[in-house]
């Protein structure tokens, strides 16, 4: 996790701003292309990337597109067939999933939002292949954020790309075409300009082999040094007791933790069980935002002013203890004041405070829902194999 000076970093918000970007970059791109997404709809915006990933490989540019078999099992044979016969390289991680094959290997995802063009340029984010308005009902877009960056941690970012892909091919060989002489070189050329100062970044993922709490321990690093502001902006959130822990801590020292989580019934277990957790957060001065205005898919963090945390990561166990997940830990003031402009207007303009006092007198039909919900999280925690979850 070495922090490299000298990138370029732009935030773009929900796909709208996204989408051009990535798809200009790919349009751009030379010599190589690899993307990789959770999620890979047959929609608007999976025509216009599966589009740009079509006419790059058809001008010679090596394309590796990686999707999750559960995330994008709906991915449809029309849009594999046009890619594949323009020459893009597609490969599914963990493509089968049974549920009476339950297990901690088996459930184990891709979930990483990442792009990288040339070893130069990258995406990373919360923003899946998928229309911001898939949602039925959802009028305003779903709310999310993705950086694109230009430097030299791109070479991290194609790094990580490049072994994700040569694992999942060594699993897959001899299978759908694939061969050794397919795979990409591990190693990129080198950064063709001298780092100038700032943009100084981290490019930090989670696998569970050798880094299985590198993103956790990161975030925990930045709130345990917090002085004055932590602000967290979370789509799924249900943390151990060392995350929760570390926040009350940071409350009781006096810094300001203001959590913006999702207000909107999107998965009814995860949202019932994770409401049990905050009568305490509340009691300990932390305050807490439910976001209504659409359904929120971020997953970002400001920290200070200083520091601020975009990927593909929530704060639950399914991110933190299983997927494969992808984040960026930026230290520029200019970045981490944009991010939380942005948030701070995303929570005056659709949110809604919880009142602290108010919510430890909750009718208790709807204690009873929140509880329940809360021991079932836990119980599947623990069935599927997950190590103590603190």
């Amino acid at each position: 996790m070495l922090i490299v000076s000298g990138n370029q970093l732009v935030l773009l918000k929900n796909g709208e701003q996204y989408f051009p970007a990535l798809v200009k970059a790919i349009d751009e791109a030379r010599e190589e292309v690899f993307l990789e997404s959770y999620i890979f709809q047959d929609d608007e915006a999976g025509s216009l990337v599966a589009g740009a990933l079509c006419r790059a490989a058809a001008r010679g540019v090596a394309v590796q597109l990686l999707i999750d078999g559960f995330g994008s099992r709906a991915f449809p044979v029309r849009l594999r067939k046009a890619m594949t016969d323009q020459g893009v390289r597609l490969q599914v991680f963990r493509p089968k999933v049974r549920l009476w094959q339950v297990s901690r290997a088996r459930l184990r995802r891709m979930h990483r939002k990442l792009a990288v063009i040339d070893s130069k340029i990258g995406f990373v984010g919360g923003i899946n292949v998928i229309d911001d308005h898939d949602t039925p009902g959802q009028t305003p877009p779903r709310f999310d954020y993705a950086v694109r960056i230009v430097g030299p941690i791109a070479r991290d970012m194609r790094g990580a790309a490049a072994r994700l892909w040569i694992l999942v091919s060594l699993a897959h060989l001899g299978r759908h075409g694939v061969k050794l002489s397919s795979l990409p070189e591990l190693h990129s050329g080198p950064w063709a300009r001298t780092p100038a100062a700032g943009g100084r970044v981290r490019f930090v993922v989670r696998d569970s082999v050798g880094h299985r709490r590198d993103i956790e321990n990161a975030m925990l690093e930045g709130i345990i040094s917090a002085h004055e502001e932590i602000l967290i902006a979370c789509a799924y959130f249900l943390p151990g007791r060392r995350f929760r822990k570390a926040l009350m801590e940071a409350s009781a020292r006096g810094v300001r933790v203001v959590l913006m989580l999702q207000g909107r019934v999107e998965y009814a277990l995860l949202h019932y069980a994770s409401r049990a957790l905050y009568g305490s957060l509340l009691e300990s001065g932390v305050e807490i935002y439910e976001y209504h205005r659409s359904f929120l898919h971020a997953k970002v963090a400001v920290i200070d002013r200083r520091l601020a945390s975009i990927g593909s990561s929530n704060i639950d166990p399914f991110s933190l203890l299983l997927a494969r997940e992808a984040n960026l830990f930026v230290e520029d003031h200019g970045f981490a004041a944009e991010l939380r402009d942005s948030l701070e207007e995303a929570m005056r303009t659709g949110a809604t405070q919880l009142p602290g006092r108010e919510w430890s007198r909750l009718p208790w039909p709807q204690r009873f829902l929140i509880w329940a919900g809360y021991a079932l999280a836990r119980g599947l925690t623990s069935f599927a194999g997950f190590e103590p979850y603190h």
